[in-house]
């Protein structure tokens, strides 16, 4: 059965840090392209970051730039966000989605919250 498990989520304070984990299993993620999405409450649900299947390629959106780092390690067959200058505004429910051309899986989700 596959499976993509968000883990790390929690509450943290204006400016700490926190990572991410999405974890599959019953595939691979090794040729999957992986993105990071967040969905506050009323809003919709936007893409943050994405890393391609070898690592080489990364995206950010300009919001989170220079604060969230997308990393994966295949061998554990897990991607990341490293989040770090966390603001109010970055809390949300926080969902990976794993992508290979016609094949979507989607996690659950994670909460974060980040008190002022």
């Amino acid at each position: 059965q596959w499976q993509l498990v968000e883990s790390g989520g929690g509450l943290v304070q204006t400016g700490g840090s926190l990572r991410l984990s999405c974890s599959a299993s019953g595939f691979s993620l090794n040729y999957f392209s992986v993105g990071w999405f967040r969905q506050a409450p009323g809003k919709e649900r936007e893409g943050l970051s994405c890393i391609s299947g070898s690592g080489i390629r990364e995206y950010y959106i300009d919001s989170v730039k220079g604060r969230f780092t997308i990393s994966r390690d295949n061998a554990k067959n897990t991607v990341y966000l490293q989040m770090n200058s966390l603001k109010p505004e970055d809390t949300a429910v926080y969902y990976c989605k794993a992508v290979r051309i016609l094949t979507t899986y989607w996690g659950q989700g994670t909460q974060v919250t980040v008190s002022t």
